[in-house]
């Protein structure tokens, strides 16, 4: 294996972290940038939320549409240096109101998001959506999402809230408007709803002060109103306006933009023994709930010894035939022969990859007991990596049949290392960590971790012999390469 391919080919399997998120948290959570486990992030998410859901149905239903947000949309700070924030731009959290049950719903969907055609779905959610859910397009006009069309919902006006009622002086909503840079009349003595949205929303507004009329957006009229003005104003677009005793009146239904999730409808699903995973199929239709990318059109290719799974047949048949090869070579190489049933999964694409295993793009490849995951088989032969790659898994499942619960994963990350011919010639002399090797945030620490272990298991075979030092996965490490592993680590510890 190529020295310059040794960071892309670092595997996670035997120690895989939890999924994180980087969140930059506000004066009520403690202010800075931290990195917290998913699953924390959706407790939190639902204590921010939903705290007061009394069903838990319903609970666990938001836990996985806020998860499935999340990792859609955990980019979107990306260029500011964290992944999400924890205000409702993109989700609210409340880290110190995390209760047991909030914990429980987390825990019992853990790892579930929602699938459309391989990727994560986006799961915008809303408090009351008035009777009657948005048309995605018509808050997010370039997004293509078609299982977020509008529909009734009748478990919403089962569960009905009251219409609400705002009245304002046309000055203060000029100020609004001129706070938020949008352009109006100097005061808007009248406010007429020029077009509607297919669910009846108003998308656009009229404003007419004097000889001046100006049309604007009325999602961006209400977010400018609701930033200065409070956000119980004008509670959603699904209102009528009129003018009164000089006094705007705003009287609507519903609160939030209506996109998703209606929180009072799946409240009332709840309450009528509907499970969450019938409330998440009646807000997302056409959605995929799974731990993995679902909604592919997988297609199984089959050899003398292994499996292969691909949605480009034509394309991917030649990996399955490069796989087979290498598994007799590999076989012969150790004298174990490859255990049956082991399937590789060839993705369409880096995207779907990444969501599907979690893994960054560095990592080529994640194994995980006889499946291999792998990245596009285009994408590894444009970086030289097809078979190094396979070769690399494929001698991890025949370690991993065959050893001893104990055995250490520097051992395993070192005898593949070694097998490859990546360490014969230099053994280090600096011992491995297995702690080094578990962490996924530095990957140049991981590296490096990952050569030392060749190293060292190439300096056992210099001194013990390659046929015993294969002998050792069964049974385990002897006693006298354990001590002197363990005595090193307590060395660095202190």
């Amino acid at each position: 294996m190529k020295t310059q391919l040794l960071l892309l080919l670092i595997l996670c399997e035997l120690s895989a972290a939890p999924p994180t998120v980087k969140v930059r948290l506000g004066p009520a959570n403690g202010t800075g940038i931290v990195e917290i486990p998913l699953e924390r992030y959706v407790a939190a998410t639902l204590a921010g939320e939903s705290a007061d859901f009394q069903s838990d149905e319903a609970l666990k239903a938001m836990a996985v549409a806020s998860r499935t947000y999340a990792v859609r949309m955990r980019a979107r700070h990306a260029t500011e240096g964290f992944d999400l924030c924890d205000t409702t731009h993109c989700q609210r959290l409340d880290l110190h109101a995390i209760t047991p049950r909030l914990e429980k719903a987390a825990a019992e969907t853990a790892g579930e998001l929602l699938w459309f055609q391989g990727k994560p779905a986006f799961t915008p959610y809303t408090k009351d959506c008035g009777g009657v859910t948005e048309d995605a397009g018509a808050v997010w006009p370039d997004l293509a999402a078609p299982y977020l069309r509008s529909h009734a919902d009748p478990y919403c006006t089962r569960s009905p809230a009251a219409p609400w009622r705002w009245t304002a002086d046309p000055r203060q909503i000029a100020q609004a408007l001129r706070q938020s840079q949008l352009r109006g009349p100097q005061v808007p003595g009248r406010i007429a709803i020029a077009t509607r949205t297919p669910s009846g929303r108003a998308a656009t507004l009229l404003l007419t002060g004097g000889p001046e009329s100006v049309r604007i957006s009325a999602s961006s009229f209400r977010f400018a109103v609701g930033r200065e003005l409070g956000w119980n104003t004008i509670r959603s677009d699904r209102y009528e306006v009129t003018a009164s005793h000089g006094r705007l009146v705003f009287e609507g239904a519903g609160d939030g933009h209506g996109v998703g999730l209606c929180q009072r409808g799946a409240e009332q699903m709840g309450r009528e023994k509907r499970s969450y995973r019938e409330i998440l199929a009646f807000y997302y239709p056409g959605t995929t709930l799974g731990l993995t990318g679902k909604g592919l059109s997988w297609q199984t290719l089959r050899g003398d010894t292994l499996s292969l799974q691909t949605t480009r047949p034509d394309d991917d048949r030649a990996v399955l035939a490069t796989a087979e090869h290498l598994t007799r070579t590999l076989s012969a190489r150790v004298n174990w022969p490859m255990p049956a049933g082991v399937a590789l999964r060839v993705y369409p694409d880096l995207d779907t990859y990444r969501n599907s295993t979690g893994e960054p793009g560095w990592v080529a490849a994640h194994t995980d007991g006889k499946r291999i995951d792998l990245q596009p088989a285009s994408v590894l032969r444009r970086r030289n990596a097809l078979e190094s790659t396979l070769s690399h898994e494929l001698l991890h499942v025949l370690i991993e049949s065959r050893a001893a619960p104990n055995l250490p994963v520097w051992f395993r990350e070192g005898l593949v290392g070694f097998l490859e011919g990546e360490a014969k010639s230099a053994p280090a002399r600096e011992k491995p960590s297995d702690a080094d090797l578990r962490q996924t945030a530095d990957p140049d620490k991981a590296h490096r971790a990952y050569r030392i272990a060749a190293g060292a298991v190439a300096a056992l075979v210099q001194t013990y012999g390659e046929s015993a030092v294969l002998a050792w996965v069964e049974p385990g490490l002897p006693p006298e390469v354990t001590k002197a592993s363990a005595s090193h680590e307590t060395q660095k510890s202190k």
